[in-house]
């Protein structure tokens, strides 16, 4: 069984970092032909793509949030982990971990999602 858990602080100032970490069990996230991806969604509005990063490692991000983000893992612990900065001033966004299979190998699309993680953005 294939399960993701965020975790991570439920406040942060906008001047912070934030840090969220996605802990896989069920699947090695150095299975081939998968990415873990980062998704936030602010209340009321639309999913937004974060960024991903591979089954070897290999990462992509928003381009809208490139200059402020970061994701790395910790194949030891099964972990992949979202580092953003700036983030918005006001907000309270929901933030995912998901799961993408290669269209091809995996059959395409997000399979597996994490219940997802509050975080308020307040100064």
């Amino acid at each position: 069984q294939v399960q993701l858990r965020e975790s991570g602080p439920g406040l942060v100032k906008p001047s912070q970092t934030l840090s969220l970490t996605c802990t896989v069990s069920g699947v090695s996230i150095t299975t081939t032909f998968y990415d873990w991806s980062w998704i936030r969604q602010p209340p009321g509005k639309g999913l937004e793509w974060i960024g991903y990063i591979g089954d070897i490692g290999s990462t992509y991000y928003s381009p809208s949030l490139k200059s402020r983000t970061s994701i790395f893992r910790d194949t030891s612990k099964n972990q992949f982990t979202l580092q953003l900065s700036s983030v918005t001033p006001e907000g309270e966004d929901v933030y995912y971990c998901a799961r993408w299979g290669d269209p091809v190998v995996r059959g395409g699309g997000y399979d597996y999602w994490g219940q997802g993680t509050q975080v308020t953005v307040s100064s």
